[in-house]
């Protein structure tokens, strides 16, 4: 089956391609148009970049639509880190990844999202479910957190030399790590 992989990043990618890889023919999506500023998500996409050679698996490059992103999250910025902001956010990116797997003809799409022991996975699988329904296209509901998914993401960054960001990527989850910092 043919996986279209909605990536955040390339550290977050690293476990997920290396267990899908096994059961899917994988090619990642990076689309996250919430990261700013632009010099952060042209360096996270070099590195996912690195990873998709790495593993030998193909990569799209999403457009980068800053604007209607924050269009799409508007009155939400100051929502803490993990809040509705986020949720839309996911919205967002994983409804383009359903429709851009629809349209190329992929059997399935899933995202790294939940690798990260900052996301909610419940909250990501019920966002990708609901998706899956309107888009017509198979969601694969994982949480790749588990079996020390996020530790394993850890260990292959490391052996990559990858550089691995402090901040989930909009300028608002930045504002909240310099906020709790102080």
């Amino acid at each position: 089956m043919r996986l279209l992989l909605h990536s955040c990043c390339g550290p977050c990618s690293t476990v997920v391609i290396e267990r899908l890889k096994e059961r899917f023919d994988v090619t990642v999506f990076y689309y996250n148009p919430n990261i700013e500023p632009l010099e952060e998500y042209e360096r996270r996409k070099a590195e996912q970049k690195k990873v998709c050679k790495f593993w030998n698996v193909p990569i799209i490059d999403g457009d980068y639509d800053n604007t209607d992103w924050r269009g799409f999250v508007a009155g939400l910025e100051n929502e803490l880190e993990g809040g509705a902001r986020c949720e839309k956010c996911f919205v967002f990116r994983l409804k383009k990844t359903a429709q851009k797997a629809k349209e190329l003809g992929f059997d399935i799409f899933a995202t790294t999202l939940s690798v990260s022991p900052h996301k909610n996975t419940e909250v990501i699988n019920a966002i990708g479910r609901a998706i899956s329904q309107e888009e017509g296209i198979p969601f694969l509901e994982e949480s790749f957190k588990k079996k020390d998914g996020y530790l394993r993401s850890i260990q292959i960054s490391k052996q990559l030399g990858l550089y691995r960001q402090n901040y989930c990527g909009c300028e608002f989850s930045n504002w909240n790590l310099t906020k709790n910092k102080k």
